[in-house]
């Protein structure tokens, strides 16, 4: 019987040089900082204190020289107060949310949504078919009709009838247009958990996805509080909770403009949020607000919303992280009248959610 071999265990986190170790912490507290870098090398200097993060050979000046140097911060001051982050730390940190979230996935070449369905197309299939009138000439297989020409007509007088011609199927890909709605009232951070950061690596991770392995896709990514407005991919890790109730009336007007900008038969909305609606905007400017119930105004005009965008052919998935049995009623009726989903999970498989509804719809065939 074979026993056990015990070998030193090296810890993965503990690999790579001072400043990939440190650069892995200072990526997380940006986040957690909404990209305002002195507190969050300020953080990082207190986790130095307490856990000895650098040693006599590189320290934390170190660190931020060389951030300097490599392009992750910019700006004139000689402080952290005037640094700011650059495109390229964005950039790291949405594939450091891909990667988090998504880390089993592999870049595609060129993209593209596929159905059960044959048509216009990249990648061709196995299937041949006669050619039919109104086919692009460039499904015709040449080289299978050439040989059927040769087959019917013999090789010694090359002659190619249309009956010869065939056409190669082709797997259909849809191009899909999302709108990801992040709830950023207050609620996204009382009772002592952060979920507007989960939230955010999401969306960072959902935008690096599409436009490296579905570039023909397009995302908007919508923030709603007491009213809605788009955001920057590369403004996503810096957005920050405010002292907002929840207009879900307003995200889903806009969410509704931006794709019927769009003109893609394929619509989609998600919306990640962890409270009820309490607030619309009436039509005199003012805002109508109640955060003590579900009050029945406000939830008339969201679901009004949500029917219509069934009627506009837009399913909206739904993603509650609360597990008060009030707001999941809510959630059930919502879904519902809009004949899209819902799921009420956790903070932590909320991107596994995500990316799964996404993929499946990406199958659905076109109307």
């Amino acid at each position: 019987m074979k026993g056990f071999r015990f070998t030193q265990f090296f810890d993965p986190g503990e690999s790579g040089t001072p400043f990939e170790r440190l650069l892995k912490l200072f990526k997380e507290l940006l986040l957690h900082t909404s990209g305002d870098v002195a507190e969050a090398l300020s953080w990082l200097t207190e986790l130095d204190k307490q856990y000895k993060l650098t040693d006599e050979k590189y320290g934390i000046a170190d660190f931020i020289q060389e951030l300097r140097d490599k392009g992750y911060i910019q700006g004139e001051a000689e402080t952290p107060a005037g640094m700011t982050p650059t495109g390229k730390m964005d950039q790291l940190i949405r594939q450091s949310s891909l990667e988090e979230i998504f880390g089993k996935l592999k870049k595609g070449a060129r993209g593209g949504h596929r159905t059960n369905r044959s048509g216009m197309g990249e990648d061709q299939s196995s299937d041949i078919r006669p050619y039919q009138f109104g086919d692009n000439l460039d499904q015709i297989d040449f080289g299978e009709s050439i040989r059927n020409a040769h087959i019917h007509h013999g090789p010694e007088q090359f002659n190619m009838e249309p009956e010869d011609l065939v056409v190669r199927e082709q797997d259909y890909q849809t191009q899909t247009s999302t709108v990801l709605m992040i709830d950023v009232s207050h609620s996204m951070i009382l009772y002592g958990e952060d979920r507007i950061t989960p939230a955010k690596k999401v969306a960072m991770a959902l935008a690096e996805l599409i436009t490296t392995r579905y570039p023909k896709d397009t995302l908007d990514v919508i923030a709603f509080g007491n009213d809605a407005w788009p955001i920057e991919i590369r403004d996503l890790p810096y957005l920050q909770v405010g002292p907002f109730h929840t207009n879900t009336v307003a995200g889903l007007e806009l969410a509704m403009n931006l794709l019927r900008r769009r003109k893609n038969p394929n619509r989609q909305i998600f919306m990640i949020t962890d409270g009820k609606p309490t607030c619309i905007k009436q039509s005199d400017g003012q805002y109508y607000k109640n955060s003590f119930g579900l009050d029945r105004k406000i939830l008339n005009r969201t679901l009004n919303l949500g029917a219509q965008c069934r009627r506009l052919g837009i399913p909206i998935t739904t993603f509650m992280i609360a597990e008060d049995p009030w707001l999941q009623k809510f959630v059930e009726d919502f879904t519902e009248v809009n004949h899209g989903k819902a799921f009420y999970t956790s903070l932590k498989g909320l991107g596994e959610y995500i990316f799964e509804d996404y993929e499946r719809n990406r199958r659905r065939r076109l109307r």
